[in-house]
């Protein structure tokens, strides 16, 4: 095992008619994260394995929610890598979408990856405050903090050996532009796998901040997990790139047991929606159903959708001003 494991009971679619879909050949389990294949029309998941009636059936799961979803939530991405049963499916998934709060695991990756560079092992009682603050609250003067410590050379540097080839970067952090490919390329390969770029050390610090993520922003790909499964979040949900904008809503997360083989991970990224809740809701009906898929039928789940908090539906981060109001 090369890593500590927490312990738990616990682009665009455009009307719908057009979906970008594509998927991955030929993943193996000890690999990086393989690049996907040629598009396909007849669903968005894959297995290189044996699993091909589950990957189909998940295909169904995704796509009818994904259509039922669309009159509210028009635009949405997903991303799933499962290598223990050789399953991965591609929705949209090298789209770009508004960051918002999802950024802030590449604001502490990039702190933990100078730190290693710098041959310092521990952060400092200041920094491992905000870094607490950023992930497990989404705290907005924390991540504007450890973003300024980090500087767009090191957030720059931090990317390119990561692999995240297609985020791009913006100076209002929040407008950073993702894609659910380079997200899972974070959680896989970056966080997960043993690498270069973060030691176990620093990859089992940031897991476990977002295994511990608050309660009211525990929502998303944490749909219907399966108990014998911890999940790391992060989200991020604001109107975007101003207060008159759609809603941005996105959720990442890893999900993992004491058993690293059998970790997987969830990327949904969703635009266009009128609030929080209304995206909420759609990636929980999207991931639910994967979740549920890949815990097998004796395992059991936290709850399908997440009881609303009053939080929801206030930005969670700053939204631009807009000239002239």
């Amino acid at each position: 095992m090369h890593k500590m494991r927490g312990t738990t009971a616990a682009g665009v679619v455009a009307g719908i008619t057009v979906l970008t879909l594509s998927i991955l050949l030929g993943i193996a389990d000890a690999a990086p994260l393989a690049h996907r294949g040629p598009e396909s029309s007849t669903g968005i998941c894959h297995s290189s394995g044996s699993q091909d009636a589950l990957a189909a059936a998940i295909s169904r799961r995704v796509l009818r929610w994904v259509q039922r979803r669309a009159p509210e939530t028009p635009h949405v991405a997903v991303r799933m890598d499962d290598p223990y049963l050789r399953i991965n499916c591609y929705l949209n998934s090298s789209q770009h979408y508004y960051s918002a709060s999802v950024v802030k695991t590449i604001i502490l990756a990039t702190l933990l990856n100078k730190r290693q560079r710098e041959h310092l092992s521990l952060l400092s009682d200041r920094e491992r405050q905000l870094a607490r603050a950023m992930i497990t609250e989404s705290d907005n003067n924390a991540a504007t903090a450890l973003w300024d410590q980090d500087g767009m050379k090191n957030l720059t540097y931090f990317l390119h050996a990561a692999g995240l080839n297609n985020t791009q970067l913006n100076p209002a952090w929040g407008l950073t532009q993702i894609t659910a490919q380079d997200e899972t390329k974070l959680l896989r390969n970056i966080l997960l796998r043993p690498n270069t770029v973060l030691s176990t050390h620093a990859q089992d610090y940031e897991l476990k901040l977002m295994a511990q993520v608050i309660p009211s922003q525990r929502w998303g790909v944490s749909a219907s997990t399966p108990r014998a499964f911890t999940v790391h979040i992060k989200n991020g949900w604001a109107p975007l790139p101003d207060v008159n904008s759609p809603w941005w809503v996105n959720s990442t997360g890893a999900f993992t047991t004491t058993n690293p083989a059998r970790d997987y991970t969830i990327v949904v990224l969703t635009s266009g929606n009128a609030d929080e809740t209304t995206g909420v809701m759609t990636i929980e009906d999207v991931a639910g159903p994967i979740n549920r898929a890949l815990g097998g039928i004796a395992a059991e789940f936290g709850p399908a959708h997440t009881k609303p908090y009053p939080s929801w539906n206030i930005p969670d981060e700053p939204v631009p001003p807009v000239p002239g109001r």
